[in-house]
């Protein structure tokens, strides 16, 4: 199998910082054919002059990525990473032909197994289900609002990979696969499905290495992806993500801002006009925070729940911060007993068509202080 792209695709450095060398233990259980993928009798060593942790640490940030996208949970992909590297140690690196390879199936292979076992979880969550916040750059500007507050600026962080996906294309392709809307719509697929999907979408792994990793034939993977890409595609479009917009931070963090100036100021018809009208609302208490238990549709609608939430919301010792959350503008509310995330998805015309709001404790502890 051919190397896979080492970067991170979120232009973030090590995203979890979990130790490599305080680990202890190793987990043997994984399966022969695990084990051995990447590996080729006979074949050199593929990790050089590289110490074995410093192999893993170079692809790390591609399997977060990868877990990511697979997950939907920064939690969960961090754990699956952390999992793999201890199969990693258990591996004797003399033997593995392609760290890459060997690494992203693990990877992959570890979050297959999860994604089937989260299905009995997600029956029983209370709402709707969001999938957790990833932090991908400060907001376009200086944060302001209630309180202070500094926004962490990972994407200009010094040690992220310069160069990667130079190709504009590929880029976007990145951009949108990480989309809270995107991983809503991945999370209706199959486990098989959206394997293919995240691996052929966004890192444009051939259908031969697919097949591989997820022990299917070629002709099968591509079947899974044309079923994906099929479902994907016969979603409502109102519920779809905006994918044909060009970032602008400066002027997403200003639609913000706009935003949460005519709410905080009871202005219903400055509101509205950022709105678009059929701009639909999904709230994520997990039952451990009171929050809307369906979406919210139309713009008369959430023009007045924001006008009445929001000024309940900034109390006495409320610090507001701009960021960009899975490539979209959003903030961070932070009051003295609870957090709260807003994204906001903006269409062609800079009006917002969804918003997703965190709320869930459980789903942001990850999150800078």
């Amino acid at each position: 199998m051919e190397p896979v792209r080492r970067q991170h695709p979120d232009g973030l450095p090590d995203p979890d910082h979990v130790s490599t060398d305080t680990d202890t233990d190793t987990d043997t259980s994984t399966s022969t054919d695990t084990q051995t993928a990447g590996a080729g009798a006979g074949a050199a060593p593929a990790v050089g002059r590289l110490a074995p942790a410093d192999a893993f640490l170079d692809h790390r940030p591609l399997l977060h990525a990868i877990a990511y996208r697979m997950l939907g949970s920064v939690h969960d992909a961090e754990d699956a990473v952390q999992d793999a590297y201890l199969r990693w140690t258990a591996q004797d690196p003399e033997t593995v032909a392609n760290p890459a390879a060997f690494l992203t199936t693990v990877t992959t292979r570890l979050c297959l197994d999860r994604l089937r076992s989260a299905a009995v979880r997600r029956e029983l969550y209370v709402g709707p289900w969001l999938p957790e916040p990833l932090q991908t750059g400060a907001g376009g500007g200086a944060n302001t609002g209630v309180g202070v507050g500094v926004g962490v600026g990972l994407g200009t962080t010094a040690g992220t990979a310069a160069g990667f996906c130079s190709d504009p294309a590929a880029t976007v392709a990145l951009r949108e696969s990480a989309s809270i809307g995107m991983l809503l719509l991945l999370d209706r697929l199959s486990p098989a499905e959206r394997a293919v999907f995240v691996l052929r979408e966004a890192f444009e792994v051939p259908y031969a290495q697919i097949a591989q990793i997820i022990e299917r034939t070629p002709e099968s993977c591509r079947q899974l992806h044309h079923r994906a890409r099929r479902r994907v595609a016969e979603t409502p479009q109102r519920r779809r993500p905006t994918h044909h917009r060009t970032p602008d931070p400066a002027r997403d963090q200003r639609i913000v801002e706009g935003f949460l100036a005519a709410a905080r100021g009871g202005d219903l018809e400055r509101l509205t006009a950022l709105l678009r009208e059929d701009v639909i609302v999904y709230n994520d208490g997990g039952g451990k925070v009171s929050a809307a238990l369906r979406p919210i549709h139309g713009s008369a609608k959430v023009a007045r729940l924001y006008t009445h939430i929001i000024p309940k919301r900034l109390t006495e010792g409320t610090v507001i911060t701009f960021h960009r959350f899975n490539h979209t503008p959003g903030m961070l509310v932070r009051r003295p007993r609870t957090t709260f995330v807003y994204m906001f998805d903006l269409d062609e015309d800079d009006r917002i068509a969804h918003i997703y709001m965190i709320a869930n404790p459980d789903k942001l502890t990850h999150l800078s202080a």
